[in-house]
């Protein structure tokens, strides 16, 4: 299918080839019939994107901020890539679209293949002739409302949220700064709620449109003694700003032209500095609209499918879009004398040359088309235009499962550089990642379906870079197929998905299995287990500056993270159990009041072990960016060692101390891990990893958080001495 994508390290738009999504749990698949082109959100990123890095710093200073801020605890060279990386991964445009389901997944009642629907959200209803859209962002068309006009949808939900916000009556005066979309859409509403409509711009064809519309209009200079004459002096009850500007002139007119106690509503993105005088004198009140209504950034709303109880929340994001589409359809709002251009995909980047001036002519409604023919197969596999260079027979042949920031900024990166290995298939859900990472690294296929990878007899290699739900799943289908695994962590989130996986290595399976607990593969890390002489017991204190997330965040999700101690601490029990050389006898936890900011996130882990030796793991989120993130302490036989965020080793013995620094660059062991596993694969020695050390790192942290339930210490069972370590014959 083609796709619009937007390169955002030289600003090229560009339509290209992908793979069709693969159909997901509450999602259905659209066949877009016209989506529509944002001529503020996309025109901004647009125009973001064609700066160069200082005009793209100057921008965003507070990148700039976060980038410096990595380069002081890391290294300047891993933040150089890892910027540039970031840069390197093309963003789909799009958020406004109109097709037909063409395939559901589970959890869609309510919808059927064949519906004609509207779409909506960034990410979701893209510029792509194939489109996976959550439940709660889809609002069925009803016949009488052609594709074009339902793919105003999501703008005419904004407008419609903001014009809630203003909670004008019948009768009641709006003014509307700004004749964009968004304006002439607001200007529609005012008047079909019966409400007399005023409108200000800069354009003399928008005011003449604005008022064909049935508004009063004028231009900003006449806009003050007009909206005086159309009040008698009294000023608007409400004022909605739609303006798409930085500048704060819109709030102030809004100001002046409002009456006492009147509400002002800025819809569109406009400078927010309030001049306190006339907003206090007349007691104004100031809303920001966010987007299409309660439900937008929820990720358990807009992903999740969970709705809001209409005895709520009456007006949600979906419940506008079906409320616009409704206006629609009874021909109280018509927007087709708003369409101005039309492109068909293939031609999108001439729609993105109109919207920033290159293309010096007038435009409003910017459409984007796609052909309606008679469906072909769809195609969820394609072959890439830079395949891998062949390798002979018996060469490992690498399938990747996910395509997301760690895989194209540390994964991938490495993989490329290693080498040896034949570069063949990656696969994710939506198909963009993984066709623009593919073409980058030089694989032979991208594809939107697993299938591809797991049931695919020429790749003998798989690496599991999925989200977390999906690790133990994946790992089981790959280990039964033989295919060899190297599954980033966590390997599970939930206990019955590890007791499956041990039961299938017990029964010595042919494929290896590596999990990415890669900081025991650190440079310094070794050097550190070298220094600590004897099998004399040592204190071993981790402490993780791991920073809070948003509560929204996926880590958080028990069904998809695991929460923040199985998804990722994980990683430092691995550590300790490396440094001791055993998997904890006990685990217990404590943990901080989460206070409604947290989410079981400041934990202290207290791990003890048979020999006597004692772990401790700090897993912080209160803590500051700024102070670096890691940092273990070992004490053991009259050595002390110190290793800070695997750039710096301290050692200590004997009175002499020895620092060692990687100055330049972080190495936390992803090189080293990767080329281990791949020497233990070909030669069929022993697992990088000992699996009685993957499988007792993850019981331990579920046992953590069993500790937390509980209260007490918790064993950990080990089962799993029966396991052989090395490749059966």
């Amino acid at each position: 299918m083609k796709q619009l994508l937007q390169n955002m390290k030289d600003g090229e738009a560009v339509v290209v080839d992908l793979p069709v999504p693969d159909t997901s749990p509450g999602m259905a698949l659209v066949r877009t019939a016209a989506s529509l082109v944002s001529a503020g959100t996309e025109r901004m990123v647009v125009e973001f994107a064609e700066k160069g890095l200082i005009g793209k710093a100057r921008s965003r200073p507070d990148l700039v901020k976060q980038v410096l801020d990595k380069a002081r605890r890391e290294g300047i060279l891993s933040t150089v890539e890892a910027a540039l990386n970031r840069l390197d991964q093309p963003m789909a445009l799009g958020y406004s679209s109109a097709g037909t389901v063409t395939a559901l997944g589970a959890g869609m009642e309510g919808f059927q293949a064949g519906q004609r629907v509207a779409c909506a959200g960034g990410g979701y209803a893209v510029h792509a002739e194939y489109a996976l859209v959550p439940k709660n962002l889809l609002t069925p068309l009803p016949d009488s409302v052609d594709f074009e006009s339902a793919a105003f949808t999501t703008i005419g939900a904004i407008a419609l949220q903001g014009f809630r916000l203003a909670e004008v009556q019948l009768g009641e005066r709006v003014a509307v700064i700004g004749l964009g979309l968004l304006g002439l859409l607001s200007v529609q509403l005012c008047h079909a709620a019966g409400c007399s409509v005023f409108g200000v711009d800069l354009d003399p064809q928008r005011i003449e449109m604005a008022q064909k519309m049935g508004a009063a209009a004028a231009g900003r200079d006449a806009a003050e003694a007009a909206a005086a004459e159309f009040t008698r002096g009294e000023g608007f009850d409400a004022v909605l700003i739609c303006a798409d500007t930085t500048s704060n002139d819109p709030v102030w007119l809004a100001g002046q032209i409002a009456r006492d106690r009147a509400k002002v509503v800025a819809v569109g993105a406009v400078g927010l500095t309030i001049p306190r005088k006339i907003y206090y004198q007349k007691e104004l009140s100031l809303v920001v609209s966010r987007s299409y209504g309660p439900g937008r950034y929820d990720p358990a709303y807009e992903e999740g499918g969970v709705d809001y109880p209409i005895s709520y929340v009456r007006w949600t994001e979906g419940r506008n879009m079906a409320g616009f589409v409704d206006l629609l359809a009874k021909g109280r709002i018509d927007v087709r004398e708003m369409i101005t251009h039309r492109f068909p995909i293939a031609d999108a980047p001439q729609a993105y040359q109109l919207i920033t001036g290159k293309r010096e002519e007038p435009f409003l409604g910017v459409l984007l088309t796609y052909p309606q023919h008679e469906v072909q197969a769809v195609v969820r596999r394609v072959t890439l235009p830079q395949p891998s260079t062949a390798k002979a027979a018996g060469a490992l042949s690498l399938g990747v499962l996910g395509a997301g920031n760690y895989a194209q900024a540390v994964f991938l990166p490495m993989v490329k550089k290693t080498g040896d290995v034949q570069l063949h298939t990656i696969v994710s859900g939506a198909g963009m990642t993984a066709a623009t990472a593919g073409k980058r690294f030089g694989f032979r296929y991208a594809s939107a379906s697993e299938v591809d990878i797991l049931e695919n007899e020429n790749i003998n290699l798989v690496a599991i870079l999925s989200r977390h739900q999906h690790h133990a799943r994946q790992t089981e289908k790959a280990l039964r197929q033989g295919q060899h695994i190297y599954c980033e962590k966590p390997l599970a989130i939930r206990e019955e998905e590890l007791a499956a996986l041990a039961a299938i290595l017990k029964r010595e399976t042919s494929a290896m299995l590596c999990v990415g607990f890669n900081r025991r593969f650190a440079p310094l890390a070794i050097t550190m287990k070298h220094a600590l002489r004897g099998s004399e017991p040592m204190v071993v204190h981790y402490r993780i500056n791991a920073g809070m997330l948003p509560a929204n965040h996926w880590l958080h999700d028990p069904n998809q993270g695991g929460g923040r101690i199985i998804g990722e601490g994980c990683h430092f029990i691995d550590f300790i159990n490396f440094l001791v050389g055993d998997i904890p006898a006990t685990v217990r936890a404590d943990a901080l009041p989460d206070d409604e900011r947290y989410h079981l996130d400041n934990v202290i882990l207290t791990l003890r072990y048979a020999n006597g030796s004692i772990g401790t793991v700090a897993y912080l989120a209160n803590g500051d960016k700024a102070f670096p993130k890691e940092a273990v302490e070992v004490f053991q036989n009259g050595t002390a060692a110190r290793l800070d965020d695997f750039r710096t080793l301290e050692l200590c013995r004997n009175g002499n101390r020895k620092v060692i620094h990687n100055r330049l660059r972080q190495d936390k062991g992803h090189a080293s891990a990767w080329q281990t596993f791949l020497r233990a694969v070909r030669i069929g020695g022993e697992a990088p990893i000992p699996y009685r050390h993957i499988l007792g790192s993850t019981q331990a942290a579920f046992a953590a958080m069993e500790s937390l339930r509980t209260g007490g210490d918790v064993p950990v069972v080990d089962r799993w001495t029966e396991i052989p370590e090395t490749l059966s014959e």
